[in-house]
């Protein structure tokens, strides 16, 4: 009997000193950062942007663990992105948690960070985690887990350090001060962490995010516009100011990269690198683009993703398997040694994590499902979304517009007075017109360009309305510009493609494809201010 008492004293002791040793988990994820980083240049099979940018942080990330190749969102609009990676699920389970503007969270969906605090992690925040504006920490918690003691300035990058320099500052000395303020929060973070408790911190700035300073590409990072001449995909015109307004863009993921490079020292410095797992991504394409932001072609929901768990695994690892960002809910949850919900529709990588394999390590991960409703509030007459729903595989994309007689970025608003858009309205006001499109340079020229023989073809990709169905064959047209839905040659592809999205959708209770399918068309969706 004293044996079996000893016995039982001591699981219980191992399994305690188990639970303190639980890995601290980083989270850096990137507002509006894509499938951009120098780590996935060597595995573009043509030229691209990556070819440009310098990740060099990331990419350690990558070779000290697993590079995601096949990382989609399940919305490529922030709100309903994050709403499906906080709860693990599908965006549209996500009641008012599915649009941007009105989002309302709903505190009865279990959210990840909450469940880690209720299991012992500290857990904090610095800038953005779920919608913008007053509401933003509602799934995270009180505000007490935000961590911004030493500013908030970095969210404008490039706005703020060229204040900086202007007035007298060196770009070294510009670009110290708002990485100060990174370490500055983070070190905030660390100090208010009790004894022995692992802890959840979600780095998540906004400078990647318009708006941007134009010509900051140049200016901070050295980037050249010229330098992307031949790499832009075929739906954007290949011309300075939308070079220009893409090396800007790249400058701010370099600033990113550059802000976890100093996470990770500091981890370092701290003895707590080796005991955390780093998850580095993005909540969807880039704004202002043809095909980006609010899409559901990979340039708006394919995106960065790099996962650094020391001693789990083969380090150096390229996966394949398609990872919907609703993953990394469970995943967390089942580092942290919490089981994930029932409700949870994502699936826990943590396996993929702990193998050895590369390339398709899980034969089942063949594909994702992304989907979007709602985005700008006043995109359209009577607050409707654009809905479509796309399943993407290894070889094919396939979309659904339910609605093809709406305009996908929105409408199109003529001034009354009859004048054409001027070119700093389009540059700097998203709501002059096709709302759901970030306003920028790329933006204003798509639009004052419309009726020239050479800005046509490229504004009917941006703005033109759309089909019931879309299909496109990843092998031969990789920037997904011929849509072979109607082809007959592709018909079984079609349909076998769509049988399977549905079936999908329904399995897991898409109110798209439920009753009527009107549900997000009307209260409270299309009344939520």
């Amino acid at each position: 009997m004293k044996l079996s008492l000893f016995l039982i004293l001591s699981l219980v002791l191992v399994s305690s000193l188990f639970a303190d040793k639980r890995p601290n988990i980083l989270f850096a994820f990137a507002d509006d950062w894509g499938r951009y980083a120098s780590a996935y240049e060597a595995l573009d099979k043509r030229s691209s942007p990556n070819s440009v940018v310098k990740t060099r942080n990331f990419d350690r990330i990558a070779d000290e663990g697993v590079l995601f190749t096949n990382a989609f969102v399940n919305a490529p609009s922030c709100t309903p992105c994050r709403s499906s990676l906080l709860s693990g699920q599908y965006f549209f389970r996500t009641g008012l948690g599915a649009i941007l503007q009105g989002a309302v969270w709903d505190d009865s969906i279990p959210s990840f960070p909450l469940m880690l605090r209720d299991a012992g992690y500290h857990i904090g925040q610095t800038y953005k985690v779920w919608s913008p504006g007053s509401v933003k920490d509602a799934p995270f918690g009180a505000r007490k887990y935000e961590y911004e003691s030493a500013g908030t300035r970095f969210n404008q990058f490039s706005q703020n350090a060229t204040k900086l320099m202007d007035a007298g500052s060196s770009l070294m000395d510009a670009k110290r001060e708002l990485y100060d303020e990174v370490t500055g929060n983070f070190d905030s973070f660390i100090e208010a962490q009790p004894e022995d408790a692992p802890f959840c911190y979600w780095f998540g700035p906004t400078n990647v995010h318009r708006k941007w300073t134009r010509g900051s590409g140049k200016t901070l990072w050295g980037l050249d516009p010229d330098d992307l001449k031949g790499k832009l995909p075929d739906f954007l015109p290949d011309v300075h100011d939308v070079r220009e307004d893409m090396v800007d863009y790249l400058g701010e993921v370099m600033a990113f990269d550059t802000a976890l490079g100093i996470l990770l020292d500091r981890l370092a410095a701290l003895g707590e690198l080796e005991n955390t797992i780093v998850v580095v991504s993005g909540d969807h394409g880039i704004p202002g683009f043809t095909h980006a932001k609010t899409n559901l072609y990979d340039f708006g929901t394919h995106v960065s993703l790099a996962i650094r768990w020391p001693g789990k695994g083969k380090p150096g690892r390229v996966v394949t398997d398609f990872v919907n960002l609703m993953d990394l809910a469970p995943t967390f949850l089942e580092v942290g040694g919490v089981k994930p919900p029932e409700v949870m529709t994502g699936r826990s990588l943590v396996e993929i994590m702990k193998s050895k394999g590369q390339g398709r390590v899980d034969e089942s991960r063949d594909f994702v499902v992304t989907g979007r409703e709602r985005h700008v509030l006043k995109a359209r007459e009577g607050l409707l979304p654009y809905p479509h729903r796309a399943l993407r595989t290894d070889d094919f994309l396939y979309i659904r517009n339910f609605k093809p007689n709406r305009w996908p970025a929105g409408n199109p608003h003529d001034q009354e007075s009859g004048k054409p858009f001027s070119k700093d309205a389009l540059t700097n006001n998203t709501f002059t017109t096709f709302a759901d499109m970030d306003a920028g340079p790329t933006k204003a020229w798509l639009v004052m360009n419309a009726d020239t023989k050479e800005g046509k073809r490229y504004y009917d990709f941006a703005f033109g309305k759309r089909p019931g169905e879309e299909l496109y064959d990843l092998k031969s047209d990789p920037d997904q510009v011929v849509n072979l839905a109607s082809d007959k040659r592709y018909a079984s592809i079609r349909k076998e493609l769509s049988e399977r999205l549905i079936t999908t959708l329904r399995e897991n209770g898409d109110p798209r494809v439920q009753g009527d399918g009107s549900t997000f068309d009307k209260a409270p969706y299309v009344l939520a201010e």
